[in-house]
């Protein structure tokens, strides 16, 4: 995979960053949605664990990638279950990747505008800021879920950029998620990094065809 050359600062005016994979560390979604729904639904269905596994499964598999894969009152209808709650509750997990709070506090030092654009229900990103005090680093803040796309969509960065009026030429993106990088570089965001291990506790993924870095503060080297 290919290691991301320096970048040079002085050509960018404007970062947007993602929240869970690049800035939070994954760990807790991983989590969260890969254990403690599926036993949270087993309890709500009467069902074994693995068998509520089992039934999540091609329910995920159906709307990956889209608003309702980020939606919580979606999987709240969906699953019978109050995800916001469960999520509030289990916040005490959420943290920051490795030097992460580093990373906001010198780009703000070097008078970068800070866009936090995050495919995450608002009321997702809301749990997780009162956690980690996340969105003062920011200068804005957007959930896909305003735009009414995932960031995925080509049609994400159009809305985006006619709320933000920022110029792709000097902006930088970076993100976990190699379909987001995609769209983002086809609208044409000159700089574009992504993030080889966004979960901590997992291996480096491989992210063929982008320059990428395994922490977000490897960026300012």
């Amino acid at each position: 995979m290919p290691h991301a050359p320096a970048l040079d600062w002085s050509t960018i005016d404007t970062v947007l960053l993602d929240m869970d994979g690049t800035l939070l560390d994954l760990e807790f979604d991983n989590w969260f949605w890969q254990s403690l729904v599926p036993q949270a639904y087993a309890v709500a269905q009467g069902v074994s664990v693995q068998a509520a596994g089992q039934a999540l499964a091609p329910k995920f598999r159906a709307v990956a990638g889209t608003l309702r894969w980020y939606c919580i009152e979606y999987w709240s209808g969906e699953l019978g279950l109050d995800i916001a709650a469960i999520k509030r509750g289990a916040s005490a997990r959420v943290r920051y990747l490795p030097g992460a709070q580093e990373f906001l506090v010198k780009l703000a030092a070097n008078g970068k505008r800070r866009i936090l654009v995050t495919n995450a229900h608002p009321t997702a990103l809301a749990i997780k800021s009162d956690q980690v005090a996340l969105e003062q680093h920011f200068d804005v803040s957007y959930s896909s879920h305003s735009f009414l796309v995932a960031k995925e969509d080509l049609q994400f960065w159009s809305r985006l950029m006619a709320a933000e009026s920022f110029d792709p030429k000097r902006t930088l993106l970076v993100d976990d998620n190699l379909a987001v990088l995609s769209a983002a570089r086809n609208f044409g965001i000159a700089h574009i990094r992504a993030i080889r291990r966004p979960d901590s506790a997992r291996p480096p993924q491989e992210t063929p065809g982008y320059s990428s870095v395994e922490s977000i503060v490897d960026l300012l080297s």
